[in-house]
């Protein structure tokens, strides 16, 4: 994903400097942000999940299929796996580049006799600026309602949603970025109208559109200072404060039942002006 958009050398997504940061585009399942205590609890039994869930850092996810355009990814479940998420699953993600977008594609599939829960998230890290000659403050996200709409604070020592809010839309489509906004972490936004954000400068126009219907939240962060900014398209997100950590109870959790197969994408666009 890293190189697949590049216009004379210049990149579009964050080059994941282990300095700032280290990632530049996670895939998260079957969880998204922290779980209280880094724990859950299922059918009486407790169960730990590391941040984000096991698909990112995983060495066992293998290429299943390569075209000239595509690349697609697959996770089975095994015995090490059960015993941090007791569901037989599969996780798939394909990437397809078809001309100016990217299509990120994700199937989950229950192999189980039984309910599986869950939460899908992307997290893909935007190079901002995107030239050399401007500044983050030249940016600015734009999305395709005019909202009014608050994030959900997140408690900074445990990475889990509190009861607080912060005004961040007021009858506007726009939130300009600042090196200030990821102060207290990510804005997190459980019930926009939009499902299409532009990353948008003054100076060059419209340089990308993240479109993600398939998923209603969205998380928006970056490091502060950090020289790049995240557009997530979640399915779900961080335990609350008040959890009582049983997954089938969890705020916006998924499920899927025995046999069936679920998809969600998102698309990534960017602009032909910029690839020209």
């Amino acid at each position: 994903m890293r190189n697949f958009f590049r216009k004379d050398n210049t990149p579009f997504m964050w080059d994941a400097n282990p300095n700032i940061w280290g990632s530049f585009a996670p895939n998260l399942f079957p969880v998204i942000g922290a779980l209280k205590n880094n724990t859950y609890i299922f059918e009486g039994k407790t169960y730990t999940m590391p941040k984000h869930g096991f698909i990112r850092h995983n060495t066992d996810i293998k290429c299943i299929k390569e075209t000239k355009n595509s690349l697609a990814f697959q996770l089975t479940y095994n015995d090490e796996l059960l015993k941090m998420y007791p569901f037989k699953c599969s996780y798939t993600i394909s990437y397809t580049l078809e001309n100016n977008q990217l299509i990120v594609h994700h199937e989950i599939c229950n192999l189980d006799t039984k309910t599986m829960y869950f939460n899908l998230g992307g997290h893909p890290a935007f190079k901002c600026p995107v030239y050399t000659d401007e500044k983050y403050t030249d940016y600015s996200l734009l999305f395709e309602h005019s909202e009014t709409a608050e994030t959900y604070l997140l408690n900074t020592e445990n990475g889990l949603i509190s009861n607080r809010t912060k005004p961040v839309f007021k009858d506007t489509n726009a939130i300009p970025l600042d090196y200030n906004l990821f102060k207290k972490d990510a804005l997190i936004f459980k019930d926009l109208k939009s499902r299409k954000v532009k990353l948008h400068s003054k100076t060059k126009g419209d340089i990308l559109t993240v479109t993600h219907t398939d998923f209603p939240h969205l998380g928006i962060w970056a490091k502060p200072n950090a020289d790049y900014v995240c557009i997530e398209p979640w399915l779900g997100y961080a335990d609350t404060e008040t959890t009582n950590q049983d997954i089938t109870t969890k705020e916006g959790i998924m499920k899927l039942d025995a046999n069936r197969k679920f998809k969600a994408k998102y698309t990534i666009e960017i602009h032909k002006a910029h690839l020209v």
